[in-house]
């Protein structure tokens, strides 16, 4: 069993309450769930109106398996207009 896990800094621009803010952070986290089938939960700064972190976890019997899914969640998370990625922080165990 491998395990494969992402975290990535979402920067919000121009998000003005922790509501706006949610609910954009909700609706990436389900897409990616349906989309990927995945495991993804907010992880820090939940407080914060202009930051997010995003964990994202994956089991696998194969590493390259992983390693694409992983490369596919962040491209399309970079296609998402409403924030910027941060940093991006991935491990494999």
């Amino acid at each position: 069993m491998i395990i494969g896990v992402l975290t990535a800094q979402l920067n919000l621009q121009g998000v003005t309450s922790l509501k706006q803010k949610r609910a954009i952070v909700k609706s990436v986290i389900g897409r990616l769930k349906s989309r990927f089938n995945i495991s993804a939960s907010e992880v820090d700064h939940q407080d914060s109106k202009t930051v997010a972190v995003i964990a994202i976890a994956i089991v696998s019997n194969e590493t390259s398996f992983i390693d694409k899914q992983l490369d596919k969640i962040v491209e399309f998370m970079h296609r998402d207009g409403r924030f910027y990625l941060g940093l991006i922080e991935r491990e494999t165990f």
